[in-house]
């Protein structure tokens, strides 16, 4: 599809380099002729290629995870999911997300790339108006060969000049215009992708956070775990000495005791790894964690309690509030437009070229000028044309190229609608091992009273000889392995929660307002190159060249592009 606008800025290519003709000035008319070209390729420009629009993604109309009836769902979006992390109620987790948004190495990257593109911005606003003008000026020093042809003036001269030239590829089909539209598409795309990375690290740190609460509470219960079935193992000795009991129950206790002590260095490693892993996503070593790591005062240190309920709103909210699928729909915009910049190249390019300046010479023919005559009247020369270039034998290449961009256009397309598909699978899966771990965490914590006072029980009775050691063996067995997975699947509901809130886009709200890149790095690279306001908050409210910049601050929403 082609759309022409009633308006078109003119813009100009590279052409050769024009040497200066002859010293006569341009006359006015040929001047306003030439505006004129100008002022009619302003008016009447189009746009080749098809215009933009969001493709189809197929979404259900509500949850399904709604429709068991089970509590820990919202119908109302909430603003809170910007800060979901803070609904666990935890300090310590709180400040361990805010120092990884100061200090996480991959989010400063992701910075970096927006501010990449921003100037990346400018280079495509830049190529739609003259894209080659310069100054240039010179003296040459030239001798004339006496056995070449005749020469009747001097056989060794100087030449100087001075002067400006320029070359102006007119955007007549909207070839530069679509590669704006591409660029600003392309910014979207990165700042999408920094929306993404503090989607990620918040969930990554609270991920880690819940595992190491965990952690820590199984590597209690186990030691405690151990320590019972040592005091059996030691009540099993005495009634073993006492010829009270066999072998037998002497070797069960101390297999029993074994095993628990060895899953203590598994859960100790699991620990470590944990850390190390936390530490990567705050920029900083493990060892420095420990002291943050310490519960607050009046905190318990046990794992984070998850909220009752998660604002979930509705799946359509996933094409403005992920940001994975903002950056999907913003690479589709982008190929887009490359269609139509592939297209235009069919066209004819119609540029328009021009130099004036001075040029002089001591060279003796039928006059007799100097250097120092430069900017005499009679040294003055200019041209000004205009010029069409139409490839008609390109032997397929350019259409080659816009079936390329096409083919390109509908795999991203296809990206797009798969990334939404897997956002909304996301959700449901999130959502699912939310409410199916707090389902189950009831039924452990059942499960682990009891076995508190089955061991009770089997010991007392064990004591007066009423049952073998069997039965307390196979309580105890049974206790250590009920609490660990009471514990496991307390975190469970909160990892549930955590990926829950991931999937749904949360997080990434909290950049409002902030710059993509820390105050440190941006004065730095100050100081090494000219950025003028590219580095500057208020960016994106501003214009290159007269054009309007795009808002990084809101989410592409449905067809607002």
């Amino acid at each position: 599809m082609r759309s022409c606008l009633s308006k078109t800025r003119a813009k100009v290519g590279p052409t050769r380099r024009h040497a200066m003709g002859s010293p006569r000035p341009l006359g006015r008319t040929a001047a306003v002729r030439a505006l004129g070209v100008v002022a009619a390729m302003h008016a009447g420009g189009c746009m080749v290629g098809p215009d933009y629009q969001r493709p189809e993604a197929a979404l259900n109309q509500a949850w399904e995870a709604r429709q068991d009836g089970l509590a820990g769902w919202s119908g109302e979006d909430s603003p809170g999911n910007a800060r979901w992390w803070e609904a666990f109620n935890d300090a310590t987790l709180t400040a361990l997300v805010e120092a990884a948004h100061r200090q996480n190495l991959s989010l400063r990257v992701a910075g970096l790339r927006v501010i990449q593109a921003r100037a990346a911005r400018g280079i495509a606003v830049g190529q739609f108006f003259p894209q080659t003008q310069e100054a240039f000026g010179g003296v040459d020093a030239n001798q004339v060969s006496a056995n070449g042809a005749p020469n009747s003036g001097d056989r060794s001269y100087y030449t100087d000049s001075l002067g400006i030239q320029a070359a102006w590829e007119l955007d007549f089909w909207g070839k530069f215009r679509r590669g704006i539209e591409a660029a600003d598409a392309e910014l979207l795309l990165t700042v999408a992708d920094y929306d993404a990375v503090l989607v990620t690290l918040a969930s990554d740190v609270a991920t880690s956070y819940i595992l190491i609460r965990s952690l820590d509470e199984r590597l209690r219960v186990a030691r405690a775990n151990a320590d019972l079935q040592s005091e059996t193992l030691e009540l099993t000795l005495a009634r073993f000495r006492a010829g009270a009991v066999s072998e037998l129950d002497v070797s069960t206790a101390r297999a029993t005791l074994a095993n628990t002590q060895a899953f203590i260095p598994e859960l100790e490693d699991s620990l470590r790894q944990v850390k190390l892993s936390l530490g990567v996503l705050l920029g900083r070593t493990p060892s420095s964690l420990d002291e943050e790591l310490r519960p607050a005062p009046g905190a318990s240190g046990a794992v984070p309690q998850a909220p009752p309920m998660i604002a979930a709103g509705i799946p359509a909210d996933l094409l403005r509030r992920r940001p994975d699928v903002r950056a999907a729909e913003r690479l589709a915009a982008a190929q887009s437009a490359r269609i139509g910049q592939a297209t235009a190249d069919l066209l004819p390019s119609i540029s328009i070229a021009g130099a004036t300046g001075f040029t002089s010479s001591t060279y003796e023919g039928g006059r007799r000028p100097d250097l120092g005559n430069i900017f005499d009247a009679d040294s003055f020369a200019g041209f000004i044309g205009l010029q069409v270039n139409w490839p008609i034998l390109n032997y397929g290449r350019i259409k080659g190229n816009v079936r390329v961009q096409d083919a390109r256009y509908e795999q991203a397309v296809a990206s797009y609608q798969e990334t939404v598909l897997r956002a909304a699978s996301d959700v449901e899966s999130g959502l699912s091992s939310f409410l199916r771990s707090r389902e189950r965490a009831e039924y452990l914590s059942e499960a682990v009273a009891a076995s508190v006072r089955s061991v009770e029980l089997s010991l007392i009775q064990y004591r007066a000889g009423a049952v073998d050691f069997i039965r307390v063996n196979d309580a105890q067995t049974v206790l250590s392995q009920q609490q660990d997975g009471l514990i496991v699947s307390q975190a469970s509901i909160a990892l549930g929660a955590v990926r829950t809130y991931r999937a749904l886009g949360g997080g990434w709200q909290v950049r409002a307002g902030r710059e993509f890149i820390d105050d440190e790095t941006s004065e730095r690279m100050r100081r090494r190159t000219d950025w003028g306001d590219v580095l500057g908050p208020d960016w994106p409210h501003g214009s290159d060249l007269g054009f309007s910049r795009p808002d990084e601050e809101t989410p592409v929403s449905g067809d607002d592009q």
